[in-house]
């Protein structure tokens, strides 16, 4: 169950990574409206992701 739900944040972690990302570099989907919120939410992706992965290898 564990493993599972911290997989599941990988997952999560990733697609608010690269939506995010997208709409700082192309400005889709949300047309750039707030770069600071993208920007906030890109280093709280990259913690969700490096916590899971550390989660993960004590998991194993």
């Amino acid at each position: 169950m564990a493993k599972g739900l911290t997989i599941t944040a990988m997952i999560i972690a990733v697609l608010i990574l690269v939506l995010f990302a997208m709409d700082l570099i192309i400005s889709f989907p949300f047309q750039k409206a707030k770069p600071m919120m993208d920007i906030a939410f890109v280093v709280c992706a990259l913690g969700l992701g490096y916590i899971s992965w550390l989660t993960l290898k004590e998991v194993r």
